[in-house]
This record gives structure tokens, sequence and C-alpha cells, in this order.
């Protein structure tokens, strides 16, 4: 009886063993980035001060909701959600954002294809669903330049926040967020940029207002000017930094005078400039390069009109830290999807409830290979059991 049982038990242990590294490599391990905060590496573990803002946030989930096969629903999708378990109970994030690039193929979908990728979004985030959140609109989501039009963001009415064009503010514990539709701002002509600037605009009558109390600012906005035509558009007195934080999909417009830190595990000082060959080039990639940013005169054009106090991008599917000439901090938040990157991540910021300090942490995911070694071995260890326990019962 003993000799029959030993199989069991050797297979016993190996599926706790893999039920305990399931659930250990589904912990994010996560850096405070320094600049831009007190470097206080205990505070992203939970040690939260009182009144401060602790915002998580991811891009690129590349969902594929009714066509997502197998190794999707059975595999990535159960980590992933256990991983957004585990963060919740870990990290303690008081705000969800997501940059864009939700769908992998979102600007292909119907309605109701739509509808099973919101499917799939929700049962991830499980008890993230009881947090605040909001979702911008990436070109995965959206589609190419030539087909922009209020078809393109139909989606936005599912996201708490989005107007017609994509865009939206919010506040919460007195920190202001605004985010623009860039897809819109990187394409030339179309049909939404016209509304996503005049969002801008209003955006920026409204911050003026509230910093100078000057309500004679509104008669000043009777002509809206295009920044493609109009650099600099209209004089703002507003200092740089006291404006609200920025989200976007698209990076900004760097020039080669801007200073990056880069990227924290390569010190890659070129980590503005994303080739399209990092990619892993699955699905996801998007209409777009990899390498894509606003352009130069939008870039101006929002640094002007708004002041943010820091900015969020997504799309390079890697992290990057910048500093622009005028002294606003960039953050690019790295794809959190495995068709993008073996290693990805996302970013957890720490707004300061004293002063305009950010906390900003990059955290990453454990590497698909590994965890995909780690199956293997349990399906092969599994075969050898019943092989031993089949040549037991002849014997």
């Amino acid at each position: 009886m003993g000799r029959a049982l030993r199989p069991l038990l050797i297979l016993f242990i190996v599926t706790v063993a893999l039920l305990a590294y399931e659930d250990r490599v589904a912990i994010p391990s996560c850096n405070v980035v320094p600049g831009g905060g007190d470097f206080d590496e205990g505070h992203v573990h939970g040690e939260d001060r009182p009144g401060d803002l602790k915002v998580m946030m991811v891009a690129n989930l590349m969902l594929l909701g009714s066509e997502a096969g197998y190794k999707n629903t059975l595999f990535r999708d159960q980590y992933l959600s256990k991983f957004f378990k585990k963060s919740s109970e870990i990290l303690t994030p008081d705000l969800l954002l997501v940059l864009g690039d939700l769908s992998a193929r979102g600007a292909e979908l119907t309605i109701s294809e739509w509808s099973s990728v919101l499917q799939q979004f929700h049962s991830l985030l499980g008890p993230f669903l009881g947090l605040p959140f909001q979702v911008i609109l990436g070109d995965s989501d959206m589609g190419k330049c030539s087909g922009l039009n209020a078809r393109s963001v139909r989606i936005a009415r599912n996201f708490p926040g989005l107007d017609s064009a994509g865009c939206g503010a919010f506040k919460i514990s007195n920190i202001s967020f605004v985010s623009l539709n860039a897809v819109a701002l990187l394409c030339g002509n179309n049909e939404l940029r016209h509304s996503v600037e005049k969002a801008v605009e209003q955006e920026s009558i409204e911050l003026r207002m509230e910093s100078k109390h000057m309500k004679d600012v509104v008669n000043e906005s009777s002509e809206i000017r295009s920044p493609a035509s109009e650099v600099g558009w209209r004089e703002n007195a507003m200092s740089s930094g006291s404006g609200p934080v920025l989200l976007l999909h698209f990076p900004l417009h760097h020039t080669a005078k801007n200073h990056w830190r880069g990227n924290m595990k390569t010190s890659d000082s070129s980590c503005g400039s994303a080739k399209a060959s990092e990619s892993r080039g699955l699905i996801g990639a998007g209409p777009y390069a990899l390498s894509q940013s606003l352009p130069k005169n939008a870039t101006e054009y929002i640094f002007q009109a708004l002041r943010p106090r820091i900015v969020f991008s997504a799309h390079t599917h890697k992290f990057c830290d910048h500093t622009h000439p005028d002294g606003t901090r960039e953050i690019t938040v790295p794809a959190m999807s495995w068709d993008a990157r073996n290693d990805p991540g996302f970013v957890v910021a720490t707004f300061r409830s004293s002063g305009k300090a950010v906390t900003v942490s990059h955290c990453l995911l454990a590497r698909e290979s590994d965890v995909l070694v780690v199956y293997i071995s349990f399906v092969c260890v599994l075969i050898l059991v019943n092989i031993w326990v089949n040549c037991t019962k002849h014997t």
C-alpha cells in the first residue's frame, strides 16, 4: 500500500509547490525611481501617509475578448486575475488608470465583440472594480488616422468620465487629472481633433480662472485656433507644473536636447525612441510605430495650455522617465502584456498630500518564460507519475 501511495504523495507535493509558486509570482516587484519625490521604497508597499493618493497605472493590456484562445483563457487571464488581486492587497491603490490599448484589435471590433473585451477586462480587475478607475483610448482601440471619426470613440461611453471626443477630467483627493485623446492629436485633419483641442482650451480656461480668479478670460476664448498653425496659441501666465496631472496614450515630443534618466534595467539613454523591432511582433502592435510620439506643435500647445504637473504616457511598451526642458517630468508606462514584452510591468505613482512631490515606482511582473517553464515541468511530472502508477499496477 505504501508503495502505491508514493506516486500520489509526490504528485501532492509537486501540486502544493506549484500553487505556492503561482501565488508568489503573482506578487509584483516594485522599485522607486529617484527624482520627483522622497525616496521612500517602503511607502510603495503599503506604509501609507494620511492624505496621500496612490495611483496604479497600466497600459497596453491588449485583450482579445471572445477571440482569446485556450492559452489566454486558461493561463494568461488566470495569472493576471491573481496579479490584480495581489496588487490590490499589497499596494492598496486608491485609483486605477489604464493608459490605452485595452484591446488588441479594438478598431476592428463590432459592438458585440467589444462587449466580450469589456467582460474580459472586468473579470480580470476583480477587487479593482470597487475602486475609481479611468480608461483612456489608444491607437489599437481607435484605429488609423484615415478612419478616425465619432464612431472611433464609441467605446468611450462604457468608461467613466470620457466625453464624446475621448477626453476626460476629474479630481480625487484634491489632485486634478486630465486625459486627452492623443490619437486624434497625433493625426492631422480628422473629425475628432477639433473637439480635443476645444477640450484642452476649456480646461486651460478653467485652470486660469481658478489660479487667478479672472473670469474675464472667458471672453478671450471666442476664437479657437489650431496648434498646427498657431504654436504660440495664447499667452498663459501660469507657471510650469502648476496644472493638472496629464494622461496620454502617446508620449509627448522629445528633442535631442532633452535629458533622459533612461531605462532602470539597462540605462538605455535612447528609451524615448522605442523601435518597432523591440516589440515581440505578436498581436497588439497597433497601426502606429512604437517610436511614434505627438508632434512638436501639439506638444507645445499642450504645455502652453495646461502647464501639467506631471505627464503619464504609454504606447512604447517600455518604462521611461523623462524631463522636458521646462522641468516637466514625463513617465512612460510599460506594456502589461506578454504579447508585447516577456517582462511586462506597470507604474505606481504616489501623490503627496503636502506639496507637489510625486513618488514613482516601476513595477515588474514575472517573465512569461519563467512561468511557462514551471507549468511545463508540472505537466511532465504529472505524466511521469501517471506512468509510475500504471507500472506499479502491473507489478
